[in-house]
């Protein structure tokens, strides 16, 4: 996934004040998505052992009050419990790459159990500090070992907390000194379960946002924010061709350079030709299709543009709208006004098969043939070809 982080927008890092999420609805997205293997593992643990015990716990309800309606009703109420947790888990499994269908478990699962803890408070009023404990361990529970939104999980806590002191107030079996500590002793389970859920959420987002950097800095070339040549060679092409294979699918390749780069060098120096470079990417991303296309940096003022599902016709009329933008482009170099031409070399790729005589050497053999052409033929022109004729 990481990989997508490259020739995207820059991702915004900040996080929020109160709630340790990004200020970037995207960056928050693709963070759930980086942590949503992790945050399904600790539901599903998590789920499985509090529910174990939950229903296990139906003992307490017989001892207490024997075999009565109430212990029957607290029963189903105990089921329900791991009912809920295990349609969470299944809604889990069916939609696996779903961060909604997570946080949807884990706020279900709170909400039943608490629920039905408050209905067991109720039915069993003459063990409110054995409760009170309980409470304890279960909102540690919710804020530490159930992986949801912070808010949500604050919402419940404290919600479920009030209610609990409603109950114990309501059933008045408690002195006004020991409801004052046990309240006491609540909030303060919530200020350090807010406290370390708060922590654990931005020591994840820092974490996040170091591996981004550095997978920026495997996959993408410092100057221009393409992507570099060693991730063409090792992922993109290989991953590209393989598809269209499985598929049947055709793709294009197009090959650039910035014609008479070196003389821009000589003549304004390398601070305007890097200038030259950024503008020249900058043209290349904003045509291209994000997502869907990729654009690299192949080598000095060369740039390579992998097109997927693309026919040559429609890779021509890129190329040609490449070449005539960047061609009336002006670029602002230290005051002065500068342009720059460039080559293109236009390949279409059909897949057939498995086809053996297609492979990643050959498509950019071809590519580099015909940007050779376009330069023999005078620069600032579209040369195109499909594989077979190259």
């Amino acid at each position: 996934m990481l990989d997508t982080i490259a020739q995207q927008p820059q991702l915004d890092f900040s996080l929020r004040c109160l709630m340790p999420e990004f200020r970037s609805v995207e960056t928050e997205r693709k963070f759930q998505l980086y942590h949503l293997e992790r945050s399904k593992t600790s539901l599903r643990t998590t789920l499985v052992f509090c529910s174990f015990f939950y229903v296990a716990f139906a003992l307490t309800d017989i001892g207490v009050l024997g075999y009565t309606r109430v212990t029957l009703i607290l029963l189903l109420g105990r089921i329900l419990v791991a009912v809920t947790a295990i349609g969470g888990l299944l809604l889990v499994r069916i939609r696996p790459d779903s961060i909604a269908a997570c946080q949807i478990a884990a706020t279900a699962a709170e909400l039943v159990g608490m629920v039905t803890f408050m209905l067991i408070v109720y039915h069993r009023p003459t063990e409110i500090p054995w409760h009170a404990m309980s409470m304890c361990i279960m909102l540690i529970v919710v804020y530490i070992f159930i992986p949801n939104r912070l808010i949500n999980s604050l919402a419940i806590a404290f919600t479920t907390t009030a209610s609990f002191i409603v109950i114990v107030v309501g059933i008045g079996t408690l002195k006004r000194a020991d409801m004052l500590t046990m309240s006491m002793l609540l909030l303060l389970t919530n200020s350090f379960g807010l406290v370390a859920a708060r922590r654990y959420q931005r020591v994840w987002r820092e974490e996040y946002k170091v591996q981004s950097l550095l997978t920026q800095l495997t996959v993408q070339d410092p100057l221009t924010g393409c992507y570099n040549r060693r991730h063409l060679n090792e992922f993109l092409l290989t991953a590209e061709l393989a598809r269209s294979r499985r598929h049947g699918l055709s793709f294009a390749v197009i090959l650039c350079d910035i014609d008479h780069f070196k003389a821009i060098n000589d003549t304004h120096g390398h601070l305007c030709g890097d200038t030259v470079l950024r503008s020249f990417a900058s043209v290349l991303r904003t045509l291209t299709r994000q997502r869907i296309d990729s654009v690299v940096r192949y080598g000095g003022e060369e740039f390579l543009l992998l097109l997927p599902q693309t026919k040559l016709s429609g890779a021509e009329a890129l190329a040609e709208r490449l070449r005539r933008s960047f061609a009336e482009a002006t670029i602002d170099y230290a005051g002065q006004q500068i342009s720059a031409t460039a080559s293109f070399g236009v390949l279409a790729v059909a897949v057939a098969g498995e086809n053996e005589d297609i492979s990643e050497e050959s498509i950019i053999a071809a590519a580099d043939k015909l940007l050779y052409q376009a330069k023999q033929a005078g620069r600032n022109n579209v040369q195109c070809a499909d594989l077979a004729t190259v």
